[in-house]
């Protein structure tokens, strides 16, 4: 490909975010897909009051082309390049909704519990469904969370391999009691 056919670079406003804070960059890519493949757990910010409001900051700026990102960052794009091998990669990203049976990752003192999800093309819940050892179902949505990071990296194999039927969770979510 001739360098006339590349796309240009437009620079894009990216957070991880991992719950309780975040990490922001300005990244120059072709698209925010490209930054979406590179790197793994960050999402592109688009609402224009966030970008104004960050555009005051003296956030990095990175080229998603150079061979050394900041040090996060840098390990962002290892996740994803390892993530690259296994099948399912990229299997959820272009979907809309997305649903998924995730077994709790939590602390070990805690009661195992199995979740079912309803992910938004944001990698956020958009509703839930706990189902308890003891057969018992509670479900949940945004309203009822203190914070909604995303939960998901849609490019990730693993997650692909947690992918059940809009059935099986509206099957859940019809019998699960309000949290």
């Amino acid at each position: 490909m001739a360098d006339t056919d590349v796309a240009p670079k437009s620079r894009f406003l990216v957070l991880h975010d991992y719950g309780m804070g975040g990490a922001w960059w300005w990244i120059h890519a072709r698209s925010a897909r490209e930054i979406l493949e590179n790197f793994a757990w960050v999402e592109v910010v688009t609402d224009p009051e966030t970008v104004a409001w960050r555009e005051v900051d003296e956030l990095e700026d990175v080229d998603i082309d150079a061979p050394h990102m900041p040090p996060e960052l840098d390990g962002l794009r290892a996740k994803r390049d390892a993530q690259r091998g296994p099948p399912g990669f990229g299997a959820l990203a272009d979907k809309g909704v997305v649903y998924l049976r995730r077994p709790w990752d939590g602390e070990d003192d805690v009661d195992p519990a199995v979740y079912l999800m309803e992910i938004g093309s944001d990698g956020r819940r958009t509703r839930q469904v706990e189902l308890a050892e003891d057969g018992s179902a509670v479900r949940s949505g945004p309203d009822g969370w203190p914070f909604n990071p995303p939960v998901v990296d849609l490019f990730d194999p693993e997650s692909a391999a947690q992918e059940i039927s809009r059935d099986e969770f509206e099957e859940a979510w019809a019998r699960a009691r309000p949290a």
